[in-house]
Parts: C-alpha cells; structure tokens; sequence
C-alpha cells in the first residue's frame, strides 16, 4: 500500500512510502523516526487525530509534528 508521509521534524519532508497492508499509525512511526517517543508528536491522519492503533489505507496521509520545537521559548 502507499501513503504520504509528511515529516515536520528537523528540515521536513514529503514522500510517497510503500507499506504492507495492516500497517499501523505506531507501526508508521516507529519506522519513521527510530528511537523517538510518539507522547512528543502531534500525529495526524488525513488531517485528523488518530489513535496508534488505526490502520492505515491506501493513499492515506499521514503528519508528524514535533510538538515542541527546540529552542523554543514558551
């Protein structure tokens, strides 16, 4: 299956990625950004909140934005 992946982390990316049917939003994740903890994420499906264990369907599009920025004030 195909999906987009936008990565807001660091420089940013989009990128059309091949994943095998059943894939998961935590399954996505892990995969994209190796040793980082989801809670420091605002992930998205189509726009919208998601749950780590949604499956993914084809030509979904999915976001990953660091929830907070570093060097950041608040």
């Amino acid at each position: 299956m195909k999906v987009i992946v936008i990565n807001n982390d660091g420089g940013g990316f989009a990128d059309y990625q091949e994943h095998p049917d059943g894939t998961t939003v935590a399954t996505l994740f892990d995969h994209v950004c190796p040793e980082r903890k989801p809670a420091d994420y605002y992930i998205r499906v189509n726009r919208h909140p998601c749950t780590s264990d949604q499956v993914l369907q084809e030509g979904d599009r999915i976001s990953i934005t660091p929830s907070k920025i570093e060097g950041a004030l608040r």
